[in-house]
């Protein structure tokens, strides 16, 4: 059984830093893309950052403020988030693609990150 499991949200101020962390199981970790993405009421889940084999690729907004990182060992992938901003407040999701059969997709049931003063 395919789980994707979301820790680390929380509520921050304005300017700080918080990580959050996906663990998976039941998947084979270094066939898949792994991706973070985020969803507020009424609007669109969006990508926020991917990272497959040592690429990454980041939203604009986040660019140079968020790292996406894993740990091949503890079948973890990471999300640095830094000089956070109210606008990154979202549930963030864990995404998990698999390279050779796209129908192998799997979601987190996702952690909210809060940034108010």
């Amino acid at each position: 059984q395919v789980q994707l499991v979301e820790f680390g949200g929380g509520l921050v101020q304005p300017g700080e830093s918080l990580t959050i962390s996906c663990v998976a199981s039941g998947i084979t970790f270094g066939q898949y893309r792994l991706s973070w993405y985020r969803q507020n009421p009424g609007k669109e889940r969006e990508m926020v950052a991917t990272i497959s084999g040592a690429a990454t690729n980041y939203a604009q907004s986040v660019k140079d403020r968020f790292t996406i990182s894993k740990d091949y060992a503890k079948s973890t992938v990471y999300l640095q988030m830094n000089s956070l901003k109210t606008e990154d407040t979202a549930v963030y999701y864990c995404n998990a693609h698999n390279y050779i059969n796209p129908n192998l997709n799997y979601w987190g049931q996702g952690t909210q990150v809060t940034v108010s003063a």
